[in-house]
This record gives structure tokens, C-alpha cells and sequence, in this order.
């Protein structure tokens, strides 16, 4: 059960879907980790950076007059590099709005209104307000009314006699911008990169798998196809969209011609061998005929010669024929078509077939069967055949045969009880083998029969079985209480 659990399909497809579901999530949470440890290091080195700058500005704002931001423009000029904004601010010591001083790059004074306002607006001189109450460094993004992107990185407060003033730095390069400061660490570029490629992986991952499925759909419905007789040869490669699949599906048309050939040689065969050995048995049969008129009535002993002769011959040629009717039935399995068939309709052709031979013997038979019910034909015609004979050879005359055929929503059952004399009980487990026969000599049952119990080779009922099985049922017999054999077939309904 395990090795076959393993070897599914269906087990290694959850197993994969599972992978691709939990790797992302233990991938994310440790990039996640590795990240936030990179953004403090950088955000501190950032804020350590500013720090120094503000220690270097503060004995210059100790003189400086606002009225004087060219001059701070210049100071603040020394220490901007490639995309960092330092912008200096001066909140008075009567408290009350923060005025913009200098910044560098330079500001022009028509853009000075317009900024404050989009300062405002993303709560920033909220923020540099609570600067000069307590550090409040943090880091946020925001748009600038021309549509760039700006990074605030450090709000350092410089206090003095002159009031509150604040050193901000934001970056604008795509070295910060691509970053995951200010922002989650799934709303940055690598990560949704990262995101859209798996998201391409496990697209084609599952339109593999439904490539796979569709491909052993279609097979399974050729085969499907095939074994109702309806449709051609190679099938298979014809009905084959996969390139990678197309030897597969080769092998699988050769196969199926090779079964076709089997069943035509096997039933060739049996017809030739049947013949040969017909006609020699035939020549012997017709030579014993003087022969049996020139012996005397008197000659006991030749007589009783030719009659082991007689016996022997109609045993060799009940050999023949249930060898001829075997491999027929052999090649049957291989080549008749499982199509759904009225079961009721079988049951009741194979009766009337019977219908003579039980009005000379005076078998009475008793039909109970439902109406149309569905079974997948194949070799059904041969089993019921089998075991109609058998029943009808083992009851008596004036006897009875009852023929059940009943349905659930899962099964069909038909059952054949016979009035016979049954069978030995610590023989009846073996009454399906092959060979095996336990016919006793009864005066009142069939002349053919009482000339030689040998004449039956134990073949039919395991015919029966094998023919049974084939079609996913299963057989099984019974003693009747009061005496008689009871023959249950139990069919998937509709083939199913």
C-alpha cells in the first residue's frame, strides 16, 4: 500500500504544490530578516551621517540669521553628495510654524510654498515638530508635486538661542529608492521581480501538470474506445498532442495490433486444431462401423471392446471440442468489445437457446429479472451459456431452475439455483478450478451425459470465473438448503 501511495501521482503532485506554497513563505521570512538587518545598518550609518552634519552646523547657526540662507545654502552645500537633500528649518523659540531656511541642492523661492504644503500634507512638519521635542528619527516616502519620489531618512533637531531648527535629509537615487526603507519589503523591486518569475514557474508547472492529466485522460479514453470497438488502429498516435508522449503512444498502437494479431492467430489455431484432430476421430468412427456389425452378439468381450472405443472416441472429441471452444473463448477476451449492453435482454436469448432441450428433459424454469439493466459487455454470453448447461445437466426431470437477476445502485446480481444434487461440501471451494469436475452418474439425467461422466473436462465454470473477473465481478457458488446448486455473478452496474 505504501509503494503505491508513493508511486502516485496524485501524492507527488500535493507534495509539489506544497513546495511551491511553503517555499516562498520560509524564502520571504528569511530574505525579510537578512533585509531588515541590511536597512538598519544603512539607516543608521544615514542618521550617524546627519548627526555629524548637525554637529557641524550648530556653532554656525549660533551666529547665523535666517534672513541669511544663501550663506546656509552654501554650508549645507559641503556635505550633500550624489541624490541627498539636506534641508534646514527653523522652528522660532515663541514656537508656532517652522520656516524654511536653505537647502542644498537649492530651492528655488517660487518652489518654497508649494513644498511646505506637500510637507504638510504627508505629515513631515509634524514630525519636525516632535524633532524638537525628542529625537523622531524614522524613515518615509514620499512625492514630490513634479512626481519624483523622495526618501526621508533622519530629522535631527539643532537647538539654540534662536529657537528650534531641524536638519532633514532625503535621498532621490534609485541606490534608496530601490531599497525597503520607508516602504514593506514586498512593495520593493526585487522582491516582485522575484514574485513575477515564480508566479511564470508555477503558471508553467501547473499547465504541465494539466498537460500531463489532459495527455493520460485521452489515453485512458482511447483505451477506453478500443475496448468498446469504436475506433481504428493506431488510435493512440493519432490521438496524441504531446510531442514528448508520441513513443508512448506508439507502443501502446503496436501493442494493441499485436493483441489483435494474437486473437485472430489464437482463433485460427484453435480452428486448424480442431480440425486435424476431427478428422482422423471421424475416419476412426466410420471404420468401426463394419466392424461392429461383423462382431457376433455373442462376442461379449469385442463388444465390450468396441464400446471402450466408442468412449474413449466421444471423450477425444469432447477434448477437441471444449480445447477449440477454450482458446475461442481466449481470443474473445482480447477482441470482444466492452460496450454497455441490455443484460436482461442476454439473459433472456440465452434462456430460449435452452428452451428446447428443457421442455424434452421437463425442466421448468422460473425467470425473475428487472427490466433493462445496463452491464459492460464481453464475454458474458459464454459464462451464462456455461453455467445455464451445467444446471440443466445436473436437475433431474420435472425439476425446477429459478433465474434471479436483480440491481442495486451499485451492482448487478444473477443468481441460477438448480434442484441437482449439489456438490460435496469440502469440494465445493474447488468447483471454479480448472479441471476440476464432480459429476455423479444419475439415472434420471441426460443420455449424453450417463454415457460418460468424463465427457465434461472442468472447464466450463472456470471459464465462468475467468470471464467474470475480466469484466471487474466476481462468482461464487453455493449448496442450497433442501438441495441444489445456487450460481451467484455479481456485475459493476453500467460497467462502472
Amino acid at each position: 500500500m505504501a509503494r503505491r501511495i508513493g508511486a502516485s501521482l496524485t501524492v507527488k503532485l500535493v507534495g509539489l504544490v506544497g513546495i511551491f506554497v511553503a517555499l516562498p513563505i520560509v524564502l520571504y521570512g528569511q530574505f525579510e530578516d537578512a533585509d531588515r538587518q541590511m536597512r538598519d545598518l544603512v539607516t543608521r550609518a544615514i542618521q550617524d551621517r546627519s548627526k555629524l552634519i548637525s554637529h557641524a552646523l550648530a556653532p554656525i547657526l549660533e551666529q547665523a540669521q535666517p534672513s541669511t540662507g544663501s550663506g546656509l545654502n552654501a554650508q549645507l552645500a559641503k556635505f550633500t553628495s550624489d541624490g541627498t537633500v539636506l534641508r534646514l528649518m527653523l522652528q522660532p523659540v515663541d514656537g508656532g510654524n517652522f520656516y524654511f531656511v536653505a537647502s542644498a541642492p537649492t530651492i528655488r523661492a517660487d518652489d518654497v510654498a508649494p513644498e511646505l504644503d506637500e510637507l504638510a500634507r504627508r505629515g513631515i512638519l509634524k514630525k519636525l515638530s516632535e524633532a524638537c521635542m525628542w529625537d523622531a528619527s524614522d524613515e518615509l516616502r514620499y512625492k514630490q508635486r513634479d512626481g519624483s519620489v523622495e526618501l526621508l531618512t533622519s530629522i535631527i533637531p539643532i537647538k539654540n538661542e534662536r529657537g528650534c531648527w531641524v536638519l532633514s535629509s532625503t535621498h532621490t537615487t534609485s541606490e534608496f529608492l530601490n531599497t525597503s526603507i520607508g516602504r514593506p519589503y514586498w512593495e520593493t523591486r526585487a522582491v516582485r521581480v522575484a514574485a513575477a518569475i515564480y508566479l511564470v514557474l508555477a503558471v508553467l508547472a501547473v499547465l504541465a501538470a494539466i498537460s500531463i492529466w489532459i495527455s493520460l485522460r485521452r489515453f485512458r479514453d482511447v483505451a477506453g474506445e478500443i475496448a468498446e470497438g469504436r475506433i481504428g488502429d493506431y488510435a493512440f498516435s493519432q490521438r496524441n498532442v504531446v510531442p514528448e508522449l508520441s513513443s508512448v503512444a506508439r507502443g501502446f498502437d503496436k501493442l494493441v495490433l499485436d493483441l489483435k494479431r494474437l486473437s485472430r492467430q489464437i482463433r485460427q489455431s484453435a480452428e486448424d486444431n480442431a480440425h486435424s484432430f476431427k478428422t482422423p476421430l471421424a475416419a476412426i468412427q466410420s471404420s468401426l462401423a463394419p466392424v461392429r456389425r461383423s462382431v457376433p452378439l455373442e462376442d461379449q468381450r469385442s463388444r465390450r471392446a468396441l464400446e471402450i472405443i466408442d468412449s474413449s472416441l466421444a471423450r477425444l472429441l469432447a477434448l477437441v471440442n471444449n480445447a477449440q471452444r477454450l482458446d475461442s473463448s481466449a481470443a474473445d477476451l482480447v477482441e470482444a468489445p466492452r460496450i454497455l449492453v441490455n443484460f436482461t435482454e442476454i439473459v433472456g436469448d440465452a434462456t430460449l437457446n435452452f428452451r428446447e432441450i428443457m421442455a424434452s428433459r421437463d425442466i421448468r424454469l422460473i425467470r425473475r429479472v428487472d427490466d433493462a439493466v445496463m452491464v459492460r459487455r464481453g464475454v458474458l454470453e459464454i459464462a451464462l451459456q456455461n453455467i445455464l448447461e451445467n444446471a440443466i445437466s445436473l436437475s433431474p426431470r420435472g425439476s425446477s431452475i429459478v433465474l434471479t437477476l436483480t440491481r442495486n445502485s451499485r451492482s448487478v446480481e444473477l443468481q441460477i439455483d438448480d434442484e441437482g444434487p449439489g456438490i460435496e461440501a469440502d469440494k465445493i471451494d474447488r468447483v471454479f478450478e480448472r479441471y476440476f469436475s464432480s459429476r455423479p452418474n444419475r439415472s434420471d439425467m441426460s443420455t449424453a451425459n450417463e454415457a460418460s461422466p468424463a465427457g465434461h473436462s472442468g472447464l466450463g465454470l472456470w471459464i465462468v470465473r475467468r470471464n467474470i473477473e475480466l469484466l471487474g465481478g466476481r462468482v461464487s457458488a453455493a449448496n442450497r438448503i433442501g438441495g441444489g446448486l445456487s450460481v451467484a455473478i455479481v456485475l459493476p452496474r453500467n460497467g462502472d
